[in-house]
């Protein structure tokens, strides 16, 4: 039986062109088994592993649709015609890379939305008028919610990825959503398996649908070779990684947290191995770029969390190493589906330790996966058959220094208070020979002045520091009022000279000490009188002490 290509499947001609000029003439599986249904408006489900294509297999019905039986009349803003959801950023810009040459082919606009970004570009293509969108629920549904789109005019509907969709919770979010479009529409849904809730979206939003299945459920790839290594400890872990990753064609390594996926890219562009990570702490312009050098050929090596185990597709991706083993076997064949994906052959290596063993067997067993563990080290025959011809050494570049303060003088009251004590000592004894200091008018600083009053009567050493930077005029106005004999005056004038509270108080009040004129003004200092200031109207209670360096703050 000869194998359709995509014109006898009922593809037009500008779409076919459009993919032999991509190197896609024959189709797979999933496109030949669903093309019939999809381009005959049928409502369809579609179950296959991953790397099957399933990305073209609806985006070619979608696009062949809107540009013929159902085109006609003038783009509304915020009113798209198709509608595709998926669950992550980065499947998101796949979908849209695909479906954008199909789509020019017939005039059709295509944007993306998702979360993680500004959206006023996605605000300003809704408004222009697109044709096709491609969202994550999420940020789409935000997008609805403030009206800048709405779902009424939408012809074909479009679910990719489904059960992870319900993995990651969206479910509820993808209801709202479908229940916006209309019901007559066709309707799309692929999924690897039918599980967490996808069967219900079938019961509730396919109608008549057509099932297609070219795969069981989570099937593993012909085509790949698994392996499983062991290694003793992180450190001869590391070196059998570094030695996976310095061949010549793409790796993908993957990890299980962002932290460590970060730290390995870095440890390998150190060992002269460029490399990437991707991971849910990045944002999408950072995604962007690594993806793209990756993709490109500038990095050979990419290492990702499980964010980038649907979704991103770069071809001829040669070896998978899950360095981190994940936790449940669909994740495996996920990740492991970054290979041999579109008929190539693939290799995916699972790197463990002697207590991961136990769990590591349970989850390739669920995975249908058959291999026997073995020790290795980066010299074992194995290892340098899979690893091939190494690629030259390239010198990371070197760390840029990061300056060491002295950058500037910071000004903030704190800073300066700092650099006044660092030089208090030598200023202080200035100041007490002009009986004038920095507080010649208010004092001290306020925060120091409180600070004094604070301290206590056993505070005598810390007042006497603090003297040194403001207390020349107290000092020469308890002489002043000493040798004048004014009552009160003199006594809280000596009472400032010998450390007790009221030094405080005569420091804040600066050049004219409280001792001589906190009795009603009664004595005046050795300058001559002064002007009159808010606080001289408060009484002379330590509250009221407080009270005026407030006023006059």
């Amino acid at each position: 039986m000869t194998t359709p290509d995509f014109r006898t499947l009922g593809v037009p001609a500008p779409l076919v062109d459009i993919l032999a000029a991509d190197g896609k003439t024959t189709p797979t599986p999933i496109q030949a088994d669903s093309l019939p249904d999809t381009l005959a408006g049928r409502d369809v489900l579609g179950r296959g592993r991953t790397g099957s294509g399933k990305t073209i297999a609806f985006a070619l019905p979608m696009v062949a649709r809107l540009g013929t039986v159902l085109a006609g009349g003038s783009r509304r803003a915020g009113r798209p015609l198709g509608l595709v959801l998926a669950p992550t950023r980065e499947l998101v810009t796949q979908i849209a890379r695909t479906i954008e040459p199909l789509a020019e082919a017939y005039g059709l606009k295509v944007t993306t939305i998702f979360g993680g970004i500004n959206q006023k570009r996605q605000v300003e293509a809704l408004r222009a008028g697109v044709d096709i969108v491609v969202a994550a629920p999420g940020r789409l549904e935000d997008l609805m919610k403030q009206g800048f789109v709405h779902l009424d005019a939408v012809e074909i509907t479009v679910l990719d990825e489904a059960d992870h969709m319900a993995d990651l919770g969206f479910l509820p979010v993808v209801t709202r959503i479908l229940d916006k479009t209309p019901r007559g529409g066709q309707r799309l849904l692929f999924s690897a398996t039918l599980d967490n809730g996808v069967d219900k979206l079938v019961k509730r939003y396919l109608q008549n649908e057509v099932l297609h299945s070219v795969d069981e459920a989570n099937s593993p790839v012909a085509a790949m070779t698994h392996h499983v290594y062991l290694t003793e400890d992180q450190d001869t872990k590391f070196e059998l990684v570094k030695s996976l990753a310095s061949g010549t064609g793409r790796r993908m390594l993957f990890m299980r947290t962002k932290h460590q996926a970060k730290k390995l890219a870095k440890k390998l562009t150190e060992s002269g191995i460029p490399a990437v990570d991707l991971h849910g702490n990045l944002s999408q312009p950072q995604r962007d770029r690594n993806l793209a050098a990756f993709g490109d050929g500038s990095v050979r090596v990419m290492v990702a969390t499980d964010v980038a185990a649907r979704g991103v597709h770069v071809d001829e991706v040669e070896l998978v190493v899950h360095v981190d083993p994940p936790v449940e076997h669909k994740a495996y064949l996920h990740r492991s589906g970054r290979t041999a994906r579109a008929g190539n052959e693939g290799d995916v290596v699972t790197i463990a330790l002697p207590s991961q063993l136990q769990d590591l067997k349970q989850l390739l067993r669920k995975a249908a996966i058959t291999v026997t563990p073995k020790p290795a080290t980066p010299a074992s025959p194995e290892v340098v058959a899979l690893v091939g011809d190494v690629a030259p050494y390239v010198k990371p570049a070197p760390r840029q220094a990061k300056p060491q303060g002295g950058g500037g003088t910071s000004q903030g009251a704190n800073a300066q208070r700092k650099r006044a004590r660092r030089t208090g000592g030598a200023e202080g004894g200035e100041l007490r020979e002009s009986g004038r200091g920095r507080g010649g008018r208010g004092g001290a600083p306020r925060g120091d002045a409180e600070r004094t009053e604070r301290s206590g009567e056993g505070g005598g050493s810390r007042r006497r520091r603090g003297g040194g930077r403001g207390q020349g005029g107290a000092d020469a106005a308890s002489r002043t009022a000493s040798s004048q004999g004014s009552g009160r005056g003199g006594e809280r004038g000596s009472s400032s000279t010998s450390g007790g509270r009221a030094s405080g108080s005569g420091r804040g009040q600066g050049g004219t000490a409280k001792s001589a004129g906190a009795s009603g003004g009664r004595g005046q200092s050795a300058r001559g009188p002064q002007p009159l200031r808010v606080g001289s109207l408060v009484g002379g209670s330590s509250r009221g002490a407080r009270t005026n360096r407030r006023a006059q703050g």
